[in-house]
């Protein structure tokens, strides 16, 4: 795991694809145990990425820094203000209809509907668009269903995705890893933080 930021407070990585984020079974190798090898005391885990999403992971050094940081990236924080801003980039079968917007499609969550805001960007359309994302609200795997729902689900998504193309990209471009990557973070107010994580090469070869 490549260190992309470090100070007193917080501790962020680049994470790579395919590293689960949190230990537990059946799950052999994790962010959360690897900090513990690399430190003592280990930074805390205060928000998540899927396993298949690369990129921007924050940690932090103490328990009142995890619990400051919890509070900005929250599953309501953007909702209530724009202190934490969290982008993500991500190539998807075909497009949305409109080059930028938010969709404000209500997500199923634990038996019921939450609030749930996503803001795109497209930049790059045609048969396969990338997108520029960035989280207004922090549900489980929003993004993948935010842009499934929207008939332009993720490349390389084995849960929400087009799973015939994924087998046929697989087969014939050697698509391999889900093309979502959390690109940035960036955290205004008392505590200021802007950290860029660089796509993985599988993006740009998939290209």
């Amino acid at each position: 795991m490549k260190i992309l930021h470090e100070d007193d407070y917080c501790l962020v990585i680049d994470k790579p694809a395919g590293l689960a984020v949190q230990g537990g079974q059946g799950v052999k190798s994790s962010v959360d145990r690897i900090l513990a090898e690399m430190r003592t005391p280990p930074p805390l885990l205060v928000h998540r990425l899927d396993k298949d999403t690369s990129g921007v992971l924050l940690t932090a050094k103490t328990k009142e820094a995890a619990a400051f940081f919890s509070r900005l990236l929250g599953a309501d924080r953007q909702a209530v203000n724009r202190q934490a801003v969290k982008q993500y980039i991500a190539v998807c079968a075909g497009g949305p209809v409109k080059k930028e917007g938010i969709i404000t499609q209500d997500l199923m969550i634990r038996d019921s509907l939450k609030k749930s805001e996503t803001k795109y960007k497209v930049l790059k359309s045609g048969e396969f668009s990338v997108l520029e994302l960035e989280l207004g609200t922090g549900r489980m795997h929003q993004i993948r269903r935010h842009l499934a729902l929207n008939g332009c689900p993720v490349l390389g998504d084995d849960k929400y995705g087009d799973f015939a193309l994924n087998k046929r990209l697989h087969k014939e471009m050697g698509l391999k890893h889900l093309l979502l990557h959390s690109s940035r973070l960036v955290i205004n107010g008392e505590f200021q933080l802007d950290v860029k994580a660089d796509t993985p090469d599988y993006f740009t070869s998939f290209f």
